[in-house]
Formats: C-alpha cells, sequence, structure tokens
C-alpha cells in the first residue's frame, strides 16, 4: 500500500502527531509544501484549528491535490479548546472529489497554558494505534 504524510504545524503539537505515526508505518512526515507527486493509496493529513478554523496552508494544500493521485485520505489534527478541523477539512477534500475516511485521530494541543503536555506520550501511542489499524486492516 502506497502511503504518504503531510502536516502543518504553527506549534509543532501536529508535527509530533505526524512524526509518530511515521514511525509505525515508515513513510516520511513531511509538511504541507511538498505535493503529492505520486499517486497514493492513503494520504494521511495533519491539521490543526487555529483561531476557530483550518488554516490557509492546508486550504492551499488540499486546493493542490488530484483525485486521480489519491485514493482516500485519513485526517489526524490538534487543538487546545476546540474539536477537530475533520468536518471542516473533509467538506475542502470532498469537494476536490476524493474520499475521506470516516475515522480520524484527534488530541489536545498544548498552547500557552493550556495543555502544556499535550500531545503527550499515551496521545502518541494512540496515533500510532491509529495508524496501524489503518494500514493493516
Amino acid at each position: 500500500m502506497k502511503t504518504a504524510i503531510r502536516y502543518y504545524s504553527k506549534t509543532g503539537n501536529t508535527r509530533k502527531l505526524a512524526a509518530a505515526i511515521s514511525q509505525i508505518i515508515g513513510v516520511p512526515a513531511e509538511t504541507v509544501s511538498h505535493p503529492i507527486d505520486k499517486p497514493v493509496d492513503v494520504l494521511f493529513l495533519g491539521s490543526s484549528v487555529y483561531a476557530a478554523g483550518v488554516d490557509q496552508e492546508i486550504k492551499k494544500f488540499i486546493a493542490s491535490l488530484d483525485k486521480a493521485k489519491i485514493n482516500r485520505v485519513i485526517c489526524f489534527s490538534t487543538a487546545a479548546l476546540l474539536p477537530s478541523t475533520y468536518k471542516q477539512v473533509k467538506q475542502l477534500i470532498e469537494e476536490r472529489g476524493i474520499p475521506v475516511d470516516e475515522r480520524e485521530f484527534h488530541c489536545r494541543g498544548s498552547f500557552k497554558l493550556l495543555h502544556r503536555d499535550r500531545p503527550n506520550e499515551q496521545d502518541l501511542k494512540d496515533v500510532q494505534s491509529f495508524a496501524s489499524k489503518i494500514i493493516n486492516g
């Protein structure tokens, strides 16, 4: 199965999740500045909530996606206060004609004094378990 990991992270929280996924599935985690050039079966896409929305960098990346190169997207995200970016990201991706898996991974992320220890070791183990289940069925 051909897999790619892309993410956007201002504070490093989502980057930690991407790195943990990378460790378990053996594919490099790259920022959204790296386009998807070759076809993939699964794209793990990491985002965060900034000012109650999806960052423009994620929106630009999604706009660049070619539905002929991506079979499905798996979302993962972090946020200090709000729920995941799943609904917003799913809508943008599906507008491109690319299926989005109903399964997602979301955990708290630290922001200033909130959730200072997040994502923590348990969150990283949980995202690895999540990714393993996606890849191994």
